[in-house]
């Protein structure tokens, strides 16, 4: 099998040709590009390849920018840090969408549907375009706004946008309020991340997940890594990995 990957950041190509190699030796990468224009000068002069994993956010621009300027007769899974983009994704020749950083078990099951769907690709029809979106992760209206909270022997009810951090500490799960007030929740982080809205909510780490507004400074941190400050009272100390490190800056950037 004869792949291209579009993808800006090098720790990510890296990371998707070893996970690549690791579950195909016989997969071959013809190129890495990690820019629109340079995706389009690949299209026009050279064979379509079997498969294309693409990023959305290049170094000069989206990557849809290419489908409208080359005809790109091969399909593609797109693999990024946002799902902002999925439908758009799914109207040009996407087959499936995967969040970085890229999990193996996730790069297999996309490939596995790849495979599947690759006698009949250029048939592909608008049911399953909506059968491949809904088994993504929720939809935006899905999102969840707010949060029945219980401490002692009352409730709140606590707006989403309100929360500023969810976090782990001995195994249990608890959030901090804009206003400094703290909940107990009966989510683990796996699946808070798939219910909060990825514009406003960052997975940070494995400890925690941030609201965007609760951050009050970055730092450049050692290896690569980031150092985050919240503008709340917060103890624990909030490191973003290196390989997190620029989806982390696209989201606070977008």
């Amino acid at each position: 099998m004869k792949v291209l990957i579009i993808e800006d950041e090098k720790a990510a190509s890296d990371r998707m040709q070893r996970l690549l190699k690791t579950i195909d030796t016989e997969i071959e990468v013809l190129g890495i590009i990690d820019t629109v224009e340079g995706a389009i000068n690949w299209f026009a002069n050279n064979p379509a390849p079997d498969l294309v994993f693409m990023d959305i956010q290049l170094l000069d621009g989206l990557s849809f920018e290419i489908f409208q300027e080359v005809d790109v007769k091969a399909p593609v899974i797109f693999a990024t840090s946002f799902d902002n983009y999925a439908i758009q994704a799914f109207k040009v020749s996407g087959i499936d969408y995967i969040l970085k950083p890229v999990d193996i078990e996730e790069l297999k099951k996309s490939l596995s549907k790849f495979k599947l769907l690759r006698s009949s690709f250029n048939k592909t029809t608008q049911p399953q375009v909506d059968s491949l979106y809904d088994s993504m992760h929720v939809s935006r209206s899905q999102y969840k706004n707010r949060f029945l909270l219980k401490r002692g022997q009352s409730y709140a009810s606590v707006a989403a946008s309100d929360i500023y951090c969810f976090y782990i500490e001995n195994q249990i799960v608890s959030l901090i309020t804009s206003g400094k007030n703290l909940f107990s929740v009966d989510y683990n982080l796996d699946d808070l991340e798939q219910i909060l809205n990825p514009e406003m909510f960052f997975r940070a780490n494995r400890q925690c997940i941030l609201n965007i507004n609760s951050i009050a400074s970055v730092h450049n941190y050692f290896n690569g890594k980031l150092k985050v400050l919240l503008n709340i009272p917060f103890n624990n100390e909030i490191i973003i990995s290196r390989e997190k490190a620029s989806a982390f800056k696209k989201w606070l950037d977008s």
